[in-house]
C-alpha cells in the first residue's frame, strides 16, 4: 500500500505557476480529433460490395480522413458518410468518388 507521502507534492516544489508538462499541452491535432467532423455524400452507380470497398479506399486515402462508413443502395442513390479531423472539400471528395468511377450527386427531395 503507497504511503500518504507519495500522493504530496514533492518536497522541492516552492509555489507560483506549475508549467504545463509537454504532453498535457493541448495539442492541435489531438483537439480535432476529440470533434470529428462528419461530411454525407450521395453516390450514384454503386451496386455491390465491390463498389463500397472502391469508394471507401478511395475517401480514406484523403489527408484527414478518419473513417468512411457506405450505406448501399443498389441500383439507386447510396449514401457515405466521411469522418474527418478537418473539414473536406466537396471537389477533393467528389475526385476521390470519381477515381473510384462513381459520382457524388445532390440529395433527392
Amino acid at each position: 500500500m503507497p504511503s500518504a507521502a507519495s500522493c504530496a507534492e514533492p518536497p522541492h516544489r516552492t509555489g507560483g505557476p506549475i508549467p504545463a508538462a509537454p504532453d498535457r499541452m493541448v495539442n492541435p491535432t489531438r483537439e480535432r480529433r476529440k470533434n470529428p467532423m462528419e461530411t454525407t455524400l450521395n453516390i450514384s452507380g454503386m451496386t455491390c460490395g465491390h463498389c463500397v470497398a472502391s469508394v471507401t479506399e478511395e475517401l480514406e486515402a484523403l489527408d484527414g480522413v478518419d473513417g468512411v462508413s457506405v450505406d448501399l443502395n443498389a441500383g439507386g442513390v447510396s449514401t457515405a458518410v466521411v469522418t474527418s479531423s478537418r473539414s473536406l472539400s466537396p471537389v477533393e471528395l467528389g475526385e476521390a468518388v470519381a477515381e473510384a468511377g462513381y459520382l457524388v450527386v445532390e440529395p433527392s427531395a
